[in-house]
């Protein structure tokens, strides 16, 4: 969903796959889903291999990386990154979505509610903390994506999960007919923004739901260098706003530097030595690195059984 991230890929073969091969930064507009954007890609770009890291519901605007070629490789661990969002909480009615594409379920008075009482609440939600998805989500409740259980009549009990909202901060408060709240974040991935502003209205007895929600950055990749999304007969294809495979491998992951030599035979299946990487710039400390030969990027690599043994390989 717009708040959670969860990786899309579309595979590819290595080698000598044609078309382009990189990520294209999308500020998504609202009203579209995240599958219309790769739709539109794969017309522009005029290739099939298109895939999306971290999908964003039709109301979300912000940053949606797009993944062609080889690059749609990077998608999954992409998704993994954390992300900052601006959103509007809006305390005083609940819906059945939790933002504003749902039905509304309840209205209730907010005008007893302080500033005071909100910022603790927030605060609360602040660090690692066991959130319970919001019910409209794709996550898989005995094989079925639960808000197809939902949309079916269904009662659905989902599990708290671990996430980590690094920050959770209050901009502005408006009053009205109900409380709009304006707030930043970074959160982990798989954190729903949507049932953050669910619990901070549920544990003020009075309900809320997002409004609004941006995603201003996933990663490396901020919302400053996202580009609009392109007409569906625009001529130019993607090239003038394509991050090219070896350059946003860079931008995203740690390098480690290695010989042809040792290029030839990590190609070929063969883990890395920890000397031969801490000899290329391997700190130890990287839960993923990248290998890099001659400023082309040969994959993505992680240590197992005291050996780099490749994740993901491009070349």
């Amino acid at each position: 969903m717009s708040d959670q991230g969860a990786g899309s890929s579309a595979h590819s073969s290595a080698g000598t796959m044609p078309g382009p091969h990189g990520l294209v930064v999308i500020d998504k507009p609202a009203g579209v889903t995240s599958h219309d954007v790769v739709r539109r890609i794969r017309k522009v770009a005029k290739t099939r291999r298109v895939g999306h890291a971290g999908t964003l519901d039709p109301m979300a605007t912000g940053v949606l990386i797009i993944g062609l070629g080889r690059a749609t490789r990077l998608l999954g661990h992409l998704a993994l990154t954390d992300k900052d969002y601006t959103a509007t909480m809006r305390l005083g009615q609940s819906t059945v979505t939790d933002d504003a594409e749902g039905d509304v379920l309840q209205t209730r008075d907010t005008s007893a509610i302080t500033d005071q009482q909100i910022e603790a609440e927030v605060a609360k939600l602040t660090g690692k903390i066991l959130q319970v998805p919001t019910q409209i989500s794709a996550i898989k409740v005995d094989g079925k994506r639960s808000y197809a259980r939902v949309r079916a009549g269904e009662e659905v009990e989902l599990k708290a999960r671990p996430v980590l909202v690094s920050k959770f901060d209050i901009r502005t408060i408006a009053r009205g007919e109900f409380i709009d709240v304006d707030v930043e974040l970074t959160c982990s991935t798989g954190t729903y923004v949507r049932a953050l502003a669910r619990d901070v209205g549920n544990a003020l007895d009075v309900g809320a739901h997002l409004t609004a929600l941006r995603r201003t950055r996933v990663g490396p990749f901020e919302v400053t260098r996202a580009h609009e999304l392109p007409d569906a007969d625009s001529m130019d294809g993607v090239g003038a706003f394509l991050v090219d495979l070896d350059v946003a491998v860079a931008q995203s992951f740690p390098l480690v530097e290695v010989s042809p030599e040792v290029a030839n035979l990590v190609l070929h299946g063969i883990a890395l030595p920890l000397d031969d990487a801490v000899a290329g710039g391997w700190t130890g400390t990287d839960q993923v690195c990248a290998l890099m030969c001659q400023g082309r990027s040969l994959g993505l690599f992680q240590l197992r059984d005291e050996k780099l043994r490749s994740l993901v390989v491009f070349a």
